[in-house]
């Protein structure tokens, strides 16, 4: 949900003003926006020491530039970005609603045809994003988001970029342990199949309220994601040979994206896709209207931070960025 700005944070990037805090992660920090023309957009704001590490920049630049051929209904899709700025940032479409994640956690695990509808939508989503040339390589219940109107994958534009920093900075792979493919978990290259194993865990995730693999250390996790075979017996029955069919240690034995939507269009679902107690919360994520330039009351005056693009006059402002201390799928039918 939506936080305060801090003392620290910067009132614009970009174009862009600041409405508030969405979150937080390894990459970097997100923040509500608003365009001059009242668009509200997620600004993600790359943490600044990747940003210093040779040739981040120019990866981000290009990863964000084939992202924003992806037009898909179930992604956020990336409308502005800056690689050259003091810190590289992108904006998407935002969604107002709780991440997977987040909606397992208070309401505990989904029924069946919501978790239906979810496959269709994040495999279409996932299809789009192949299409462009993407490989999303960190799909996980943190990166899905749940809108009335169906699901949507965020975090797709600048994964590899920041694997590649990653790398270089710490030998690791980029992915959440627990949801990546076995291919990426063991260093081997990956492409669209490992989104395919990716999907498998977060549905069984959205299911159950726990990964494929259990719980543990990430070593633990890593090493049952090679080694062992996933845990589908709580599975509902209606879901366990989609999951299982996703979560086939080889690659070559995947499903495509299109096999999986082929198989999961044929029984009509509800509109009403998500249980009530999540639906019931989504207008928390809903900020208020705007009403004019000065509509965000500003608690932290004389601290204001702008963060201005390279395509406009001027540079940072007063202040250095803080280091880190649609319609839902129309018709789905149990896989078989």
């Amino acid at each position: 949900m939506l936080g305060d700005l801090q003392p620290e944070d910067p009132r614009s990037i970009g174009r862009y003003r600041l409405v508030g805090r969405l979150g937080e992660g390894g990459m970097g920090q997100v923040f509500l926006g608003r365009s001059p023309g009242r668009r509200l957009v997620a600004v993600k704001v790359i943490r600044p020491e990747m940003g210093r590490e040779p040739g981040f920049r120019a990866r981000f630049a290009r990863e964000v530039a084939a992202a924003r051929r992806v037009s898909g209904v179930y992604t956020a899709v990336v409308v502005d970005d800056d690689a050259e700025g003091p810190v590289p940032w992108l904006a998407t479409q935002y969604v107002a609603g709780p991440s997977l994640a987040e909606a397992v956690e208070k309401y505990g695990p989904l029924p069946a045809d919501s978790v239906l509808t979810l496959a269709a939508g994040l495999a279409e989503g996932l299809e789009e994003i192949h299409k462009a040339g993407l490989v999303h390589r960190d799909l996980k219940p943190s990166n899905v988001l749940l809108a009335d109107d169906g699901p949507r994958v965020i975090d797709f534009g600048i994964s590899r970029a920041v694997e590649a920093t990653m790398l270089t900075q710490a030998g690791t792979v980029m992915g959440t342990p627990g949801f990546m493919s076995p291919e990426q978990a063991d260093g081997s290259a990956v492409g669209a199949p490992s989104d395919v194993f990716s999907l498998g865990a977060v549905l069984a995730f959205a299911a159950t309220g726990e990964g494929p693999f259990g719980t543990g250390s990430s070593m633990a996790l890593l090493y049952r994601t090679v080694h062992s075979e996933p845990d589908t017996t709580r599975l509902p029955a209606r879901l366990r040979p989609l999951v299982q069919r996703c979560l086939t240690k080889n690659p070559a034995g995947r499903p495509t994206t299109g096999d999986l939507l082929a198989g999961l269009g044929e029984t009509p679902l509800a509109a009403n896709w998500l249980p009530a107690p999540i639906a019931e919360t989504l207008s928390q994520y809903h900020p208020p209207t705007a009403t004019g330039p000065s509509d965000t009351p500003d608690r932290t005056a004389g601290t204001r931070t702008a963060i201005r693009t390279t395509n406009g006059a001027g540079t940072a402002g007063s202040g250095q960025w803080p280091s880190p201390s649609p319609s839902p799928p129309s018709s789905a039918r149990p896989y078989s």
